[in-house]
């Protein structure tokens, strides 16, 4: 069973030639247990999303720790770098929410 790199419109994914050694890069998330949530464990280079999955399986759950592997291509994988986390946090910010905003009877003391 071959799997491809899912393709949304408009969106551009790593290809052979954006890697070091001709290979996506593809980010791996593993369930240690059921109920457990998927953890990112690391990262690994291949050419499809079977091949990251056989990878993936031999690297990061070898012990036979793990009882699910989730391969992502990184390029599909949108985030915020660090400098860019106050802008995204601020527009949702809701100052009520926080006990900044409440005064504290003295008869309560230290909470």
């Amino acid at each position: 069973m071959t799997y491809e790199v899912p393709r949304i419109e408009g969106e551009e994914f790593a290809t052979s030639s954006d890697t070091e050694d001709g290979f996506p890069l593809w980010e791996v998330f593993v369930r240690q247990r059921r109920g457990l949530s998927h953890v990112h464990c690391g990262s690994l280079h291949a050419p499809d999303a079977e091949t990251a999955l056989q990878a993936a399986r031999d690297v990061y759950t070898r012990r036979q720790e793990g009882v699910s592997i989730w391969v992502v291509p990184s390029a599909a994988i949108s985030s915020f770098e660090p400098e860019e986390a106050m802008d995204y946090y601020e527009a949702s910010a809701k100052e009520y929410r926080h006990a900044t905003h409440y005064e504290i009877p003295e008869e309560v003391g230290q909470m």
